[in-house]
């Protein structure tokens, strides 16, 4: 039994980095609720390709591959800031009012990121829009710089989806969306 724990002990102490921190997952997860039914806020959203419509960081969103809300399109945003965030369309589920997609690069400081948008029914004539996103930061050594850590990471992403859906209900509460 000695030469078992001994072993044991011995192959966790020379196994480098085995008890360090790795970078954890993160997540975040952004909501809204719009005054208006499921089928009209799922019109101004359902769009891969049609991010900029309504998210006002994206100055342009185009298919770089394959076709627009079909499983394994590309996409290439371009922010308003000149930076760009590519983009693969991971499930589309138009029934569900459900997409959901990952980062292939860009500005983003997160790596490894997938994120759901889902629009559901919230009472008569509302809708509630789900975005949530799963990710590690892009720095994902055990001492990120203070600008690349996990806060950074989640509060980016976090401010990209509040942003996004505050514009979303402003849109289409004045009747300027689709």
């Amino acid at each position: 039994m000695r030469t078992i724990k001994g072993l044991a002990c011995s192959l966790i102490v020379s196994i480098p980095g085995i008890a360090a921190a790795a970078a954890p997952p993160l997540h975040v997860t952004e909501t809204v609720t719009i005054d208006a039914p499921v089928a009209k806020v799922w019109k101004a959203v359902r769009e891969f390709n049609g991010l900029n419509t309504w998210h006002p960081a994206v100055a342009k969103d185009e298919i770089v591959e394959g076709s627009n809300n079909v499983e394994g399109a590309v996409r290439l945003l371009t922010l308003k800031d000149g930076g760009t965030i590519k983009e693969k369309l991971l499930a589309y589920n138009p029934a569900a009012h459900r997409m959901k997609y990952s980062i292939l690069e860009g500005v983003v400081p997160v790596s490894d990121y997938t994120s759901t948008i889902a629009v559901t029914k919230d009472g008569a004539g509302k809708s509630l829009v789900t975005w949530s996103g799963h990710f590690m930061r892009k720095d994902t050594s055990d001492h990120p710089a203070e600008n690349a850590n996990d806060k950074t990471a989640t509060e980016a992403i976090k401010g990209i989806y509040r942003s996004g859906l505050d514009n979303l209900k402003k849109q289409l509460e004045s009747g300027a969306g689709h």
